[in-house]
Formats: C-alpha cells, structure tokens, sequence
C-alpha cells in the first residue's frame, strides 16, 4: 500500500499545480476543472460507500487509487478558484492521503474501509462545496 500511497501527492507539486495562472481560455479550464471535480467526487463517494464488512484489500486499494487518479487530475487544472476552496480540498485529500500511509501493511479490507470513509466523505464534501463555489452544471 506505501508505493501506491507515495505516488498520491507531492505537496509542493499539487501546490504549485494550484497556484497555476488561468489558461488563456478560463472558461474551457473552469469547464474542465468542473469535470475533474466531478470525477473526483464520483471516486471519493465509491471509496466511502464500501461496506467495511465485505470490501476486500484490492477493491479498497482500487478505489483509493481512482481517488488519487481524480485528486492529480483536479491539482492539474489551471482554472481559477477560490484559495478557500483550493485548501479546503487539497485539505481533505491530504487528510486521505494521511490515512492511507498510516494504514499498517497487514490491514484487512474491512479495516482499511472503516479508517477511510471519514476523510472520504470530507473530500467529497470539500469537492460538492468547490463546485457550488465554481458554478460547476450539474
């Protein structure tokens, strides 16, 4: 789990990715950004509805993945948002991430389920306040 885990997120990349000027076409980025959020959000949903007495460590670790995925895609974005909204996400996927290193190596699906569903369901609702804030369709 700690080789997939170090490839979540550098702090400082993610940051910079953040920080990023628009892109000459804003409206194309908000667009994009509004996807990747949705896709993110989708991602942390499914890692926070697995049922902890039944997930097994590879649909765990799958699901966590695609969250990783869908964060990278989100950091990439040179659209323009709020710096509240920017930390409040970068927050809740560093708390995820924080997790998931601390899983110990021998957890059983049921226990990696139960110790991530709280930071997932708060990077989903992190995610759900970005898009009301970006007026994301949808």
């Amino acid at each position: 789990m700690s080789a997939a885990a170090a490839l979540f997120l550098s702090i400082g990349g993610a940051s910079a990715a953040l920080a990023a000027d628009p892109s000459p076409n804003s409206s194309a980025a908000a667009a994009q950004l509004c996807t990747d959020l949705n896709q993110l959000r989708s991602d942390a949903t499914a890692l926070a509805g697995l049922n902890p007495s039944s997930a097994t460590k590879d649909q765990v670790k799958s699901a966590y993945n695609d969250v990783r995925d869908g964060w990278d895609a989100v950091s990439k974005s040179t659209a323009q948002w709020s710096a509240a909204q920017k930390d409040a996400v970068k927050s809740a996927a560093d708390g995820l991430k924080k997790t998931w290193d601390d899983l110990p190596d021998n957890s059983t699906g049921a226990e990696a389920a139960a110790k991530l569903k709280p930071q997932a369901q708060m990077l989903d609702s992190a995610v759900k306040s970005a898009r009301t804030g970006l007026k994301c369709p949808g």
